[in-house]
């Protein structure tokens, strides 16, 4: 969570002050008003920028999302947390915690697929050559569609073999392994290329290790994800219940140096 801001809450704030309180800089805090991360800062009387501290909560929130949901989406998050009710600011933010969970239960269970295939290379059984399926027996396995795997194909990830004159597709236990694997990878979020790349890995002995070692790594990056979020859970609800409306603006005049605007 964010640090308290000094002074009071509704206290007019320069673009230095708000940049110190935040941790970002000046030009940065322009940036990310003009991108609507920010309220509008009200004006002064002399025309300069004045901020409260639901501006640096706002940032520091933004810092937050950005590490859970990305800066694109975080923009837009903030902007209908500071538009919408405190029932639909809530559920927005609910909707990140459930995405994120979601994210980590798919990473879980391609772990454990992958266990279960490392599992299964050492035995008898899965060196038997007499095992096979045709496409529609792999789909259903799989629980995707008969398309969805000669998609796969096309895209070089699994490779079947072909019988008959009908060019009928059948799968041995080495397709059937990389269609497991794929289906893991798929579906915690790998890209095709991605995913080509660790399939064409599998032959190396280390295949099925760099593997693991690729889905931990994501499991270790959405809990990042998760406590930056975490994290921005105090000032999100700052930037939700504070008003943005300075109760006083600050007008400075001098010789010598002229405020941040």
């Amino acid at each position: 969570m964010g640090e308290p801001v000094s002074g009071a809450e509704r206290a007019a704030l320069r673009t230095v002050d708000v940049a110190r309180e935040s941790g970002y800089s000046v030009q940065q805090v322009r940036d990310l008003e003009r991108l609507g991360v920010l309220p509008p800062a009200a004006r002064s009387g002399n025309g300069y920028r004045a901020y409260t501290a639901v501006h640096v909560h706002a940032l520091r929130a933004y810092r937050g999302l950005a590490g859970a949901v990305g800066p694109v989406a975080a923009r837009r998050l903030l902007a209908e947390l500071r538009t919408g009710t405190l029932a639909e600011a809530a559920a927005a933010i609910n909707e990140v915690h459930v995405r994120l969970a979601r994210e980590r239960d798919e990473a879980l269970r391609a772990q454990q697929a992958l266990r279960a295939i490392q599992a299964e290379a050492g035995t008898p059984e899965f060196e038997q050559d007499g095992d096979a399926m045709t496409i529609t027996e792999l789909a259903g396995a799989l629980h995707v569609r008969t398309s969805t795997l000669r998609f796969w194909e096309q895209e070089g990830l699994v490779t079947p073999e072909r019988v008959t004159s009908l060019r009928a597709r059948r799968y041995d236990l080495s397709a059937i392994r990389a269609a497991r694997i794929v289906a893991a990878l798929r579906g915690t979020g790998y890209g095709v290329p991605a995913v080509r790349e660790i399939v064409g890995s599998l032959h190396r002995l280390d295949g099925l290790g760099a593997t693991g070692h690729i889905l931990q790594q994501r499991l270790d990056q959405i809990a990042t994800r998760t406590v930056a979020l975490l994290r921005a859970g105090a000032d999100l609800a700052a930037v939700v219940t504070l008003p943005a409306e300075p109760t006083t603006t600050t007008t400075t005049t001098t010789t010598t140096t002229r405020p941040v605007r």
